[in-house]
């Protein structure tokens, strides 16, 4: 069997994108545990803030919820949580993050989760051209027109971001 290299096997995202028939790209890059959107970006030659990261995160009664944010910006979890809103807002330990969304860490996408979840999205993503994301797996982003994000997923603008500074 001959192996493409233009497409990558199929996963939950993939589905759903083309089920909505959604035009997205597949972007392959070797994956590195810890690696984040610096080594994605790094390898596919893109700038970071366009790689978009899917956080899988909870509020104060432990309902999950999904944020979207620029892979070179962090989210003020006190900011989201007022906008929200809700009481407190904190990541889901990586086995929880697992259990509601059904993709392993490092390759959650936000299409195709287990289970349906609240989708917010830092409203500087909607103003991109272009975005690349998660694809449902680990080392494989698809690049799509951010306004998928709300008409696909219904997700909420927000305001959280703040820009990773030296760390």
């Amino acid at each position: 069997m001959s192996k493409k290299s233009a497409h990558v096997s199929e996963t939950l995202a993939t589905q759903m994108l083309r089920q909505h028939k959604v035009a997205f790209g597949e972007h392959v890059y070797d994956y590195v545990d810890h690696g984040g959107t610096g080594e994605s970006s790094k390898q596919l030659g893109v700038p970071e803030h366009e790689v978009v990261k899917t956080l899988v995160m909870q509020d104060e009664k432990a309902q999950p919820l999904i944020v979207l944010m620029h892979g070179d910006c962090t989210v003020s979890l006190k900011e989201l949580a007022r906008q929200i809103p809700c009481k407190k807002v904190e990541p889901c330990k990586p086995d929880v993050a697992q259990r509601h969304s059904g993709y392993l860490v490092g390759g959650t996408s936000p299409f195709g989760t287990r289970k349906a979840m609240p989708v917010f999205v830092e409203s500087s993503v909607l103003a991109l051209p272009r975005i690349l994301i998660n694809g449902g797996r680990r080392g494989y982003l698809v690049s799509i027109e951010p306004r998928v994000l709300t008409e696909l997923l219904a997700a909420r603008p927000v305001e959280c971001a703040l820009k990773s500074g030296a760390e």
